[in-house]
């Protein structure tokens, strides 16, 4: 049985990843973390002493948070209700990302599903800053992004970003074979270069590895010169090919980190068009099942 956790924020954004995930796996048995943090505004000023509204206020927010959830629950039951899912709430007094980095520890979470919001100003022209906060600090499990618009299709064309210079292990590229034999998918290898030339020695080995752990998956190999920016040129890679979800691994140096790390300028056209499968360096770390400190309520 999967664990995927999914944020909200009780956004349309939220919602249409939570929709998504539920159409993703809905031919497998999955338990969905629905995770909501609040964290209140202190009204009183710094230089007063705390007053008992400071509690009244934690109280108010949590109530809320609880709503909120179990508004959720009722629309998922009205809606995209799938017989093998159940699911379970977290409301939270905690930052976002060290919720979800306890929560992936404590519950064995498989994957994150979480919405990204395209350009709404410029620190969240790439993806929403939330989102590249868990990319950037989650170093244990996989995150799916899904674009704020984007109605579920099945993903029968993954592309995969690399530059074949590190080599793969297994378990790290498990969460995209996963999928791939899940929907009987063809891997699509992109290699972006600055212009066109040979694979080193290095190159090649780590190439042939990836062939052999592809194993009898249809697959194929595309070298494309960079148009500006990485980013823009796997957009129009996605595009071209009618691709439905992107998949790249996260490590030192790799396509993902210099992509959160370009010049806000070149990442404009960027905005996660399709769903982006982001796979932590380490793989899948297993971690033994802890008491979880957040307040929980369970449906199914």
């Amino acid at each position: 049985m999967k664990n995927i956790l999914i944020p909200t924020d009780f956004s349309e954004n939220a919602w249409n990843a939570t929709c998504y995930a539920i159409a993703l796996f809905q031919n497998e048995e999955c338990v969905f973390h629905l995770l909501n943090t609040y964290t209140p505004a202190i009204a009183s000023s710094r230089f007063m002493a705390a007053s008992i509204n400071g509690g009244a206020m934690e109280n108010g927010a949590h109530q809320c948070s609880q709503n909120g959830l179990e508004k959720v629950l009722k629309r998922i039951k009205t809606t995209c209700a799938v017989p093998n899912h159940g699911f379970k709430t977290i409301s939270s007094f905690c930052m976002l990302v060290d919720e979800i980095k306890d929560i992936v520890k404590d519950r064995k979470i498989d994957l994150i599903v979480t919405g990204t919001k395209g350009a709404s100003g410029l620190e969240e022209v790439f993806m929403g800053s939330n989102t590249v906060r868990i990319i950037k600090s989650v170093k244990n499990c996989p995150v799916l992004a899904v674009p704020q618009h984007f109605d579920f299709k099945t993903p029968d064309e993954i592309a995969f970003a690399t530059d074949f210079n590190r080599f793969y292990t297994q378990s790290e590229l498990r969460p995209m074979l996963e999928m791939a034999k899940t929907f009987n998918a063809v891997i699509r290898i992109v290699h972006v270069q600055y212009e066109l030339k040979a694979l080193t020695e290095l190159q090649q080995f780590n190439l042939n590895m990836l062939r052999k752990y592809l194993g009898e998956r249809e697959h194929y190999v595309h070298t494309v010169t960079e148009l500006n920016s990485i980013s823009k040129t796997l957009e129009a890679f996605t595009k071209e090919l009618d691709i439905h979800l992107l998949a790249m691994l996260n490590y030192q140096h790799s396509y993902m980190e210099r992509v959160t790390r370009e010049p806000i300028v070149k990442k404009v056209a960027f905005h996660t068009q399709i769903p982006l499968l982001v796979i932590p360096e380490l793989g899948m770390n297993a971690s033994s099942m802890t008491q979880d400190k957040s307040l929980e309520t369970v449906s199914s």
